[in-house]
């Protein structure tokens, strides 16, 4: 057990008898003298893929369930399912397409350091890793005399993701993406 302030994005509660996936917390901190710090998390049910949606005060407990954790990598497309295979025993996951969009944004063949997340031998969801570094297919053309700090361009990627990079940077560049924050770091090199 847990308390619900301990909770993160990305952990596995059970509540009611559903395995529930943390998708995203709120806190809520009233002005009031003595208000409770809230925590408004939203989950997606692992079964049947609802969303849920609950909030907690900050010493409510949550049974926590152990996640485990295989590094993966995009083997191919099938239809409406993205398929993993495992780095050590080959096993192949398949997950849907639908439940892991925003993590696709980072995902391609080449991208090492994914991890499956399983629950009772059950793929529940995908975790990128960190930082990926991916190169720019379309951007505005890169403005003479731009510096480091000055100002930012929206830039596309093979995957579909746009994200701001500083104007210095052309189509062709290779860049350091934070996947969690969903920005710019640096140019990979």
């Amino acid at each position: 057990m847990v308390r619900a302030s301990e909770v993160r994005k990305g952990l596995v509660v059970e509540r009611d008898g559903k395995l529930l996936l943390v998708r995203d917390i709120d806190i809520q901190t009233p002005s009031a003298r003595g208000g409770a710090t809230l925590y408004k998390m939203r989950f997606t049910d692992l079964y049947s893929g609802h969303k849920v949606e609950e909030r907690f005060k900050g010493d409510d407990q949550l049974a926590l369930i152990e996640l485990q954790r295989r590094n993966v990598v995009l083997s191919y497309i099938d239809g409406e399912e993205h398929i993993f295979m495992d780095n050590e025993d080959y096993t192949q996951y398949p997950i849907r397409s639908a439940d892991i969009v925003d993590e696709l944004l980072f995902i391609d063949e080449s991208t090492q350091g994914t991890q499956a997340l399983l629950v009772e031998g059950q793929v529940i969801g995908l975790e990128p890793p960190q930082m990926v570094e991916m190169e720019i297919i379309e951007t505005a053309p890169e403005l003479k005399g731009a510096s480091a700090s000055a100002r930012t361009k929206p830039a596309t990627f093979a995957t579909g993701l746009t994200i701001q990079v500083p104007e210095y940077l052309k189509v062709g560049d290779k860049v350091r993406l934070h996947t969690v924050e969903k920005r710019y770091v640096s140019r990979a090199d």
